[in-house]
């Protein structure tokens, strides 16, 4: 994949970027940025379910090795880890990320400074993690970095409980999305991540991504460039649905899609307070999902994970 350029510098060349910039940010404003439609001014103060306001929240940034194959490389992906979430997940591995107000707090010209450190360090992309509820600072911090000279490809790194309006917003700007789908059911979705409507909600944005980038693009050095990556972290007792995941993304994506079937779920944040979760799952329960995924037409399946912890 010679003459490799990533989606933002089209749009910048054209004067289109600073456009979609200010309709995200007057969407701050009533806030439906994420599909909760809180609605608030988050660019008056006002703060929603993801206790946000206009500034963001770092977490943390920096080369990041564990990430799969085709995004951490040799150099690692630079990942960007956004403080909150737009959900609730009650088993959360990351939670003293995405359930606190740790981090800290700085505007686009700042992380777009973070952007063009990643870069300088050798990464091999901007990781965006958690960026859901931040997608408008997000696309004000490109367009200040890329004018600077950012050139790196941007992973929307997402729970996928995305807004489609945004996601429009963001096409020519994301080149490769990374959304989890992690339930089939809705009830099952509300029960353990306390929010509405997940299942349907996660798959028109999953058309959507899939819609703009297509499947995932790998170079001949191995990374990937462009493209559809999907997370699903099997659950114990089959909650996750995994069967009707992968069925969808064979029957209704496409057959090529690639797919990370995570194995690594163990009891974390306040699943002990659900005996169905309180446990890792086991090696049948795993290997059944990949079953599953193979059954349904999928073959890109990665493999990076798979049974470390057996």
């Amino acid at each position: 994949m010679a003459g490799f350029e990533p989606a933002y510098l089209s749009l910048l060349s054209v004067g289109g970027l600073q456009e979609r910039v200010e309709e995200a940010y007057h969407r701050l404003s009533i806030c439906d940025v994420c599909p909760r439609n809180c609605p608030v001014d988050r660019r008056a103060g006002e703060l929603g379910v993801c206790r946000t306001g206009e500034r963001v929240k770092v977490s943390s940034y920096g080369p990041h090795m564990g990430e799969e194959d085709p995004l951490r490389g040799w150099r690692g992906s630079g990942a960007i880890f956004f403080t909150r979430c737009n959900l609730r997940c009650q088993f959360c591995q990351n939670h003293e990320i995405s359930q606190t107000d740790a981090g800290v707090e700085i505007d686009p010209d700042g992380l777009a400074e973070y952007m063009l450190e990643l870069q300088g360090a050798g990464c091999h992309n901007i990781n965006l993690v958690s960026p859901s509820h931040v997608a408008p600072q997000i696309m004000a911090a490109v367009g200040i970095a890329a004018q600077a000279g950012l050139r790196l490809p941007l992973v929307y790194n997402t729970g996928g409980y995305d807004s489609l309006a945004m996601l429009k917003l963001l096409d020519g700007i994301v080149d490769i999305y990374m959304p989890d789908m992690k339930y089939a059911d809705a009830q099952i979705a509300h029960r353990y991540s306390r929010i509405p409507n997940y299942p349907q909600v996660n798959r028109l944005a999953v058309l959507e991504m899939h819609r703009q980038v297509g499947d995932l693009q790998i170079d001949e050095q191995g990374l990937a460039r462009r493209g559809l990556l999907v997370r699903h972290l099997v659950l114990p007792e089959g909650l996750a649905g995994t069967e009707a995941t992968v069925r969808f993304l064979a029957e209704e994506v496409s057959p090529q899609t690639y797919l990370n079937l995570m194995d690594q779920y163990r009891p974390e944040y306040r699943a002990r307070h659900f005996p169905e979760l309180n446990r890792p799952i086991t090696r049948q329960e795993f290997e059944d999902a990949v079953q599953m995924a193979y059954r349904a037409g999928l073959r890109r399946l990665d493999h990076s994970s798979w049974s470390r912890y057996w």
